[in-house]
């Protein structure tokens, strides 16, 4: 991820290997990282169970927040792809019934949004 696409807050993928590294302590016996992409401290995480949203807080980031959310509470989901001119592609997630999304990311040129939401798909659409 370039550093014009961090100080933006485009989200850039991570390696399995680095977030299992990292993130291992949060997963259940039988829970497997899929992807998970990085946005500037804060990381996001699919996982075969669930999505983990890991939120880095304060000016040191020594805060973090944990939050967990099953894909079953998931009830809709959009992508939006990148244009000729735009430099990043949106995902956004309603949880139950909201009427507006919970969740927005923004992805950078990167991330292939597609596989994203093929992710999501996967598991939301079961």
């Amino acid at each position: 991820m370039g550093l014009f696409s961090g100080l933006i807050g485009n989200a850039g993928a991570v390696k399995k290997e680095d977030l299992q590294k990292d993130y291992s302590k949060l997963l259940i016996e039988g829970e497997e990282i899929e992807v998970g992409f990085k946005l500037i401290r804060d990381t996001f995480i699919f996982t075969t169970k669930r999505l983990i949203l890991i939120d880095k807080q304060g000016l040191t980031g020594s805060k973090t927040e944990y939050k967990s959310i099953s894909y079953k509470s998931i009830s809709r989901f959009s992508v939006e792809s990148t244009g000729t001119f735009d430099l990043e592609a949106e995902l956004k997630i309603w949880v139950s019934s909201e009427q507006e999304p919970s969740i927005r990311k923004q992805f950078s040129k990167s991330v292939d949004v597609y596989e994203v939401q093929k992710i999501l798909a996967i598991h939301v659409l079961k």
